[in-house]
């Protein structure tokens, strides 16, 4: 027969074992969240660049960017909010890649913009001349049909407020086998550290000079270094969409996975004006 001391040690015991349980699931929750904020900083690309950076913005070292994507294997999937996108247009992803950068072609006293006709909705991008190499290559990217049916593959909900989008793979490991060098770093519309919202940018390694297609939309104000190359400045319209895209949430439930949207670029273009 157990003794009164005995049953209250034990409940002692299992008193302290319950507290240490939730102590350790509050670390973990406290690292996922971390990693989600951290992981939207870098890219790792050497030829291409993905937005997956240091664990967030980040690729590999070869011609084509590689990332790690932030999967929290304890928590569970949540069900997915109904798609609020249309399905896809015929065709598929090409297979493009070059040795080199592109020449440049652009008229750097002219306006360019860009539209990106996806499966959610039209978004347009006025594209700033400040950034020339960035706009010729995008130029010459939607030229080849390089970003036709291509997934925008990562939406982070955490911190950091975009969608990703650029790579061919719809995984978040291709490029078009050439960098970019940075531009337009001290663009007045980053202050504070801060992408606004309605801001395209280039996704980079965390290393000078290794954009290459993969980009990012910035859909509420977003901290973060001023290191990746913003191009252009979403219309109205577009941010609408993406806010739309926003809404339905991501595939982890932790702020950082795949869109539940399924946002697919089915046409873009680049026009001067």
């Amino acid at each position: 027969m157990v003794s009164q001391e005995q049953r209250r040690r034990q409940l002692a015991r299992e008193k302290f074992l319950r507290q240490q349980q939730r102590r350790t699931d509050a670390r973990r929750k406290a690292r996922v969240r971390n990693s989600v904020i951290a992981s939207v900083l870098g890219v790792v690309v050497v030829g291409s660049v993905a937005l997956y950076a240091t664990d967030a913005f980040k690729g590999d070292d070869t011609k084509e960017n590689a990332a790690a994507e932030v999967t929290p294997s304890a928590e569970p999937t949540p069900s997915k909010a109904p798609d609020p996108c249309e399905k896809p247009a015929p065709g598929k992803v090409k297979s493009l890649s070059w040795k080199k950068e592109p020449a440049m072609t652009i008229d750097t006293s002219a306006k360019y913009t860009m539209k990106l006709a996806t499966t959610c909705g039209d978004i347009g991008i006025a594209l700033k001349s400040a950034a020339p190499h960035t706009v010729n290559s995008f130029n010459f990217l939607a030229g080849e049909g390089y970003f036709d049916h291509t997934k925008c593959h990562r939406l982070t909900t955490n911190g950091i407020y975009v969608l990703q989008c650029g790579d061919p793979k719809g995984i978040g490991n291709g490029g078009p086998g050439y960098t970019l060098p940075d531009e337009n770093l001290k663009d007045k519309s980053l202050k504070n550290n801060v992408y606004p919202a309605g801001t395209v940018a280039m996704a980079n390694t965390g290393q000078p000079h290794t954009g290459g297609s993969q980009f990012f939309l910035v859909y509420q104000d977003s901290q973060l270094p001023p290191s990746y190359t913003p191009f252009g400045t979403i219309d109205e319209k577009g941010l609408t969409v993406l806010k739309k895209i926003a809404a339905a949430g991501e595939s982890t439930g932790a702020g950082d996975g795949a869109p539940n949207a399924t946002v697919v670029i089915d046409k873009a273009t680049v026009t001067k004006s």
